[in-house]
């Protein structure tokens, strides 16, 4: 089959070309791939990787859709369905599956990352995995949801959730993740903040919705955010930038607000600020992914209209070095998709 896989380490080391066709084990099924979302992950596995147990070569990609061309008996699925990956294999046994909590399943594979992903003709993982995805869903849209949107919904509407009263900080405006979350709140109704650099990602998101806009290289972000509640602050800091937003976030908040965070494209390393986490009583969540009842839920949502994936560019496969530096760029207001056989 055709493939993007990471050969070693850097740019130096992406491939396109033929790589071997997947080896389903027992319970697996196998998708025809027909679309699949660049994610900041991707830039990771190309460039570093560590942490995360793998071995090169590694056909990368974490998000996909497409349709079954294997399944194993007793799944429910069959040749022709229409799928949305839900890219973490889970073990279904531990405690945290037990509850339904996947993203914290003690032992996972996640493609892209563990096990050989999305960025190819064919992929097989658990059939579990796969959700069916809705016709009203075109495949460049339901590419983007199983990595940024699903990690939007548990992050708006996980162990603390946005209510339509209460008003969120979306910090570093454009990226898939802080979209999908400003598209989200809302969507119920709630008021939303947001900052960039970009003046042309601030109305974007405005066009969206976003109550506020705040261009951080030209206003203190945390001074205004007091300014625009009434010297309160808000309710909810979504922040996936890390060191340079960390302390603004914190000085955002009310009192006994909570900050979620799914990332730290600036550096892991802030200022804990605990003095402050304290006497205001905030809350610090950490937050990836979702679970597989939350993707089902956010797929049935799409399905129905009420939230439109944003989707900045599509490539085709060939040209993935080129999504590839949009996002390391920063340039994307929304998703990045790699068209592989639509």
């Amino acid at each position: 089959m055709k493939a993007v896989y990471q050969e070693v380490r850097g740019k130096e080391g992406l491939r396109i070309g033929a790589f071997d066709d997947p080896r389903p084990v027992t319970g697996d099924a196998v998708m025809k791939v027909k679309a699949g979302g660049v994610n900041r992950i991707d830039l990771y596995m190309r460039d570093v990787g560590k942490g995360i147990t793998h071995e090169l070569p590694l056909v990368l990609g974490v998000d996909g859709a497409g349709e079954i061309v294997e399944a194993p008996e007793g799944s429910g699925l069959k040749a022709g369905d229409e799928v949305v990956l839900y890219p973490m294999a889970y073990c279904g046994r531990c405690a945290a599956c037990n509850r339904g909590d996947h993203p914290n399943c003690i032992k996972f594979d996640i493609a892209g990352e563990t096990r050989h992903g999305t960025f190819a003709e064919y992929i097989a993982m658990p059939a579990k995995c796969f959700v069916p995805k809705p016709d009203t869903i075109s495949w460049q849209a339901a590419a983007t949801l199983p990595v940024a949107y699903l990690t939007a919904w548990r992050m708006m509407f996980g162990k603390d959730a946005l209510k339509p009263a209460e008003t969120a900080l979306i910090v570093g405006v454009g990226g898939g993740v802080s979209s999908a979350c400003l598209q989200m709140a809302k969507m119920i109704g709630a008021r939303a903040i947001v900052t960039s650099s970009s003046a042309g990602k601030l109305k974007a998101a405005q066009a969206l919705g976003a109550d506020h806009g705040i261009n951080y290289r030209d206003e203190k972000v945390a001074r205004r955010v007091m300014e625009l509640t009434g010297g309160a602050g808000v309710d909810m800091v979504i922040d996936n930038v890390g060191e340079a937003s960390w302390g603004d976030s914190l000085r955002s908040l009310r009192a006994g607000g909570r900050v979620v965070t799914c990332g730290a494209t600036t550096g892991g390393h802030p200022s804990a600020d605990i003095q402050r986490l304290f006497a205001r009583q905030i809350a610090v969540y950490g937050s990836t992914l979702g679970s597989i009842a939350e993707f089902r839920q956010l797929i049935d949502v799409v399905a129905r209209g009420n939230i439109a994936p944003i989707i900045d560019n599509t490539y085709p496969m060939d040209d993935i070095a080129e999504a590839f530096e949009r996002m390391e760029q920063g340039e994307q207001t929304g998703k990045l998709v790699v068209e592989i056989d639509c």
